[in-house]
């Protein structure tokens, strides 16, 4: 059964009435299975955490919901069960108002701070629309994404100049500023210090407010800070989920993971 043919059988929006449902999905890379009968359930306005040892499909996972990678077997439905992201593009998936965070920041360093979060902007971006851009309603949401990243005090500072740890908030805002539905964040404290891997946990907690959440990350302390339930992934399906207490007391979890 094809994956639409699944969606039809379980007749479409009633199938779930969470933001991101994943069911039975597969992924094989010559012979290798990356994503094996894989099965997650977002809620609107979640944030979960992702952990798991290398090549436990995390990355694949994140393929799949931005449509870079098509499963070769599975249900992925995004809004409620209204949308086949299987059916999607990567291009249209983004409009569709899903972000994603890669481990390394891309910004444009050439560029402040400032301009950076303004060309991220939700809306009609073409020459012609820079070209008569007016002060109004985005100069206040610029200043609201600046604070909350931290990096009012920057603004016009060129975005080149900026710490590692600065990047990659900056990053978040500008995905912040295109106003996603789901934001997927990689890794987001890697080469962080312990001072930014700590402001870096309270910005997501602030940004969980208004947003869905996924967050893949190896850092155990830091998961710990986020204070939300983690899904264990292992060889390309679930092995555990429940608060991080609970997951670092499970045998398996131990010895697939921790215990390396």
């Amino acid at each position: 059964m094809t994956t639409k043919e699944q969606v039809a059988a379980a007749k479409g929006p009633e199938i779930t009435q969470s933001l991101l449902y994943l069911d039975g999905v597969s992924v094989s890379f010559d012979g290798f299975l990356a994503l094996n009968n894989l099965s997650l359930d977002i809620s609107a306005g979640e944030m979960r955490a992702i952990i798991g040892p290398n090549g436990a499909g995390k990355t694949t996972m994140m393929d799949v919901i931005t449509g870079k990678t098509r499963p070769d077997s599975g249900v992925v439905l995004f809004d409620n069960g209204a949308v086949d992201l299987t059916s999607k593009d990567e291009a249209a998936i983004a409009q569709l108002g899903i972000g994603r965070k890669f481990q390394k920041p891309t910004v444009f360093e050439e560029h402040t701070v400032e301009d950076n979060i303004l060309l991220a902007l939700q809306g009609e971006r073409a020459v012609r629309a820079n070209l008569l851009w007016q002060p109004n309603g985005d100069v206040a949401r610029i200043a609201k994404i600046l604070n909350t990243i931290g990096l009012a005090g920057h603004s016009r500072r060129a975005a080149g100049l900026l710490s590692h740890g600065q990047k990659q908030w900056l990053e978040i805002g500008m995905l912040i500023a295109q106003d996603p539905k789901l934001l997927l964040v990689d890794e987001p404290v890697a080469g962080m210090s312990d001072a930014e891997t700590m402001a870096t946990a309270e910005l997501l907690k602030e940004i969980a407010k208004d947003h869905t959440l996924i967050v893949v990350e190896h850092d155990m302390e830091f998961v710990r800070r986020l204070g939300v339930k983690v899904t264990v992934l292992h060889e390309g399906s679930v092995l555990a989920e429940g608060g991080i207490d609970e997951v670092s007391a499970n045998e398996r979890v131990v010895e697939v993971y921790l215990g390396r």
